[in-house]
């Protein structure tokens, strides 16, 4: 197993990063039982990998609780992440990156996981309203007392990324060891600013959405449109709850030029004897600047088709089909 470290710190990650946004129930429905959750979390582990993320938001918490049952006896293997800063309720300091919020989620965080601790601490989107210095404070503080090790950051800007780390210097405190950033084959924006802003100020990459919410693992069909999205997939289960929704998502999600893509993904995967999953992914590890890749799979059978990817690089040629096809326009 191949480590990185993960920006300017000296934490270990795997190239692959467990998240666990399906576990738990979504209106009533179960995604991924307790048990599944727990097949999954143990195969990723003794395949090597050791980075686990969630956040407070998932399933209303359920994500957090499940994991932590799950991790009882292997916490000390985990480097466990989680994120906060999503609406909790309906008070207005239910949410957001101030001092009052974030103290009351991280204690919430660390009883739903039942441990002392979070290795990575990190906050889930930028809030306008707070100051970034108190902000920067605020987690400086989890981590001298011992609450937090590292903190990071998700869906920030390049320009958020910049001015977060300079309020960090300002107060004298722990600065952003990571970001998590949607980047795939089929969603290439933040190569142009946001990756390579974030490295040059001490940042590793987390990458999210890997398979382009399933398209790049040939989970839809052209043409099918909502209507005709698997029941157990994502858009399937947006579309379950509001048609209109799920109609908003596909025009986004199955846009012709993604079904291009996926298409070379998988005539590639063909020929190097793989699953799509394990090209689009073994793509975004032979990128520049990502450290990890977040992968969320539903059922631990997804999740063996997923580390496929171990061992697996793309021979030049491929990364040159692919890189051509998905530039952005």
């Amino acid at each position: 197993m191949r480590y990185s470290m993960l920006g300017r710190s000296g934490l270990k990650v795997s190239p692959l990063t467990l998240g666990t946004m399906n576990f738990g129930a979504l209106d009533g429905v179960t995604v991924c039982s307790p048990d599944e959750a727990d097949r999954i979390v143990g195969a990723f582990l003794d395949a090597g990998h050791n980075v686990i993320d969630t956040a407070d938001k998932y399933n209303d918490g359920q994500a957090e609780e499940i994991l932590g049952r799950v991790l009882k006896a292997r916490r000390d293997s985990v480097v466990l992440a989680t994120k906060a800063g999503q609406p909790q309720g309906l008070a207005p300091n239910d949410r957001g990156l101030s001092r009052a919020h974030l103290t009351r989620a991280l204690e919430e965080s660390l009883r739903r996981l039942g441990t002392d601790h979070i290795d990575l601490y990190q906050c889930h989107l930028p809030d306008p309203d707070t100051p970034p210095e108190e902000t920067m404070a605020t987690l400086d503080m989890f981590v001298r007392a011992g609450k937090v090790r590292y903190i990071g950051c998700s869906n920030y800007s390049a320009s958020q990324l910049v001015e977060a780390q300079w309020a960090a210097e300002r107060v004298g405190g722990a600065p952003f060891v990571s970001q998590q950033l949607q980047y795939s084959l089929v969603s290439r924006q933040a190569e142009a600013e946001t990756l390579p802003v974030g490295a040059r100020h001490g940042m590793g990459a987390l990458t999210w959405s890997p398979l382009g919410a399933g398209v790049l693992a040939g989970r839809y069909q052209r043409g099918a449109g909502a209507a005709g999205a698997p029941k157990d997939s994502r858009l399937g289960r947006v579309t379950a709850r509001s048609e209109r929704l799920g109609r908003y998502w596909a025009t986004t999600l199955l846009a012709d030029r993604k079904f291009d893509i996926a298409q070379e993904v998988s005539e590639v995967a063909i020929g190097l004897g793989a699953s799509p999953a394990a090209v689009a992914i073994a793509w975004l590890l032979q990128r520049e600047h990502v450290t990890s890749v977040v992968i969320g799979p539903r059922t631990s059978g997804h999740l063996t088709d997923i580390l496929g990817v171990d061992g697996l690089t793309l021979p030049a040629e491929a990364l040159a089909r692919l890189d051509e096809i998905s530039t952005p326009t």
